[in-house]
This record gives structure tokens, C-alpha cells and sequence, in this order.
């Protein structure tokens, strides 16, 4: 673990939606961390660290809480629509050699072969590891797929100690021929029949 991934929080003993105001015109975002049983504490960890730590999805945090230390998965962020400010983060208490179900974004490598296009079923797959071996995405190899062609959850190389968690037959990726609209036909016709009248 970096030490970027480091933060200090305090305790929060306070609360309510003008505390929380507060707490964010401070420079500081709320949160809770909770699992296996422990009563759930409320913090308080500083806004722009912990805004730089979530953009990676499933984020491992190690925690300072008054001098105890805590390693947190990054549950759930919750974000202003209009600003975007970070409103609230739920974290997990995380046990060594625990494993957590989780999303993780998927992307696609490579070109499909010449003239088709790709498309993805979703945006993430459901993967099974050790939270401090969760990826941040996982990378679809479409290189020279052919229109027709399917990349299904099965077919993923996913890392060392990472586990498929979603229907092995869950499509991923589609490779597919765009198909000429009828626009796209109309001036293919009017281009024809001009080059004919130029003849």
C-alpha cells in the first residue's frame, strides 16, 4: 500500500446535514466505516486526499483513526449531481486474506478487424478477490475480432488471484458491422446518378 492511500481520520461525534455543511466548508468529508460486527464510526477524512484515493474504483485506504490503524475497502461514494463534491464515502473494515465481492470497470484493447465497430454490455464485471488485490480495470482483448464475434465474462484474462463472480456467460463485448443508413444510401444513389450524368 502507498503511502498516498494513507489518511488520517477523526472521530466525528457530531451530526446532521448542517454539521455535515460544515465539516465540507472545513475541507473535510464525512464518513462510516463499519463490517464484521463493529459498531459503525463515524469520521471525518480530509476532501482532496480522499478525493485523489476514489477515482480508482474499489480503493483500498489505510486508516490513521487516532492513532489506531484501520485498512477500509471504499464501499460507496456519494457525490453532489450538480458539483460533484464528494458528499458522504461508506467504508468496510478489511481483514487480512478477506475477499470481497466487487465491480470493476472493464476496458478493450486492440481494433476489431477493418470496417466493424465494438460495443459493451456494460460498463463493469463482477469479480471475486483480496481487496488489496483488486484491480483497478480489466482489459478485454478485441484484436482482429470479426463482426458476429462475442467476448463472454468466461473468455477474460482476469489477474493472478482474481476470481470471475458473474455468469460465465454474461456477454462483454459485441463486434458488430455498422449498417449504411438510409441517408447514407441516398447519397451513395445521388453520387452514382451525377457521375453518370457527367459521363
Amino acid at each position: 500500500m502507498s503511502d498516498e492511500n494513507k489518511l488520517s481520520a477523526e472521530i466525528r461525534t457530531e451530526f446532521g446535514k448542517g454539521f455535515a455543511r460544515r465539516l465540507r466548508a472545513a475541507g473535510k468529508t464525512p464518513a462510516v466505516l463499519y463490517g464484521h460486527g463493529t459498531e459503525p464510526q463515524h469520521l471525518a477524512l480530509p476532501a482532496h486526499e480522499l478525493g485523489l484515493i476514489v477515482r480508482t474504483a474499489n480503493a483500498v485506504i489505510d486508516l490513521d483513526i487516532d492513532g489506531a490503524e484501520q485498512r477500509a475497502l471504499v464501499k460507496d461514494v456519494q457525490r453532489d449531481p450538480v458539483r460533484q463534491i464528494i458528499e458522504h464515502v461508506d467504508l468496510v473494515v478489511v481483514k487480512r486474506g478477506e475477499k470481497f465481492v466487487v465491480d470493476v470497470p472493464y476496458i478493450t484493447e486492440g481494433e476489431s478487424f477493418a470496417g466493424t465497430i465494438h460495443t459493451l454490455s456494460a460498463t463493469a464485471i463482477r469479480v471475486e478477490a483480496e481487496a488489496t488485490s483488486i484491480p483497478d480495470h480489466i482489459v478485454v482483448d478485441i484484436e482482429g475480432r470479426e463482426d458476429g464475434q462475442h467476448v463472454y465474462a468466461k473468455d477474460l484474462a482476469l489477474p493472478e488471484g482474481v476470481v470471475l463472480a458473474d455468469d460465465p456467460e454474461l456477454v462483454v463485448v459485441t463486434i458488430s458491422t455498422p449498417s449504411a443508413s438510409a441517408d447514407d444510401e441516398a447519397d451513395a444513389a445521388e453520387g452514382e446518378a451525377a457521375e453518370g450524368a457527367a459521363e
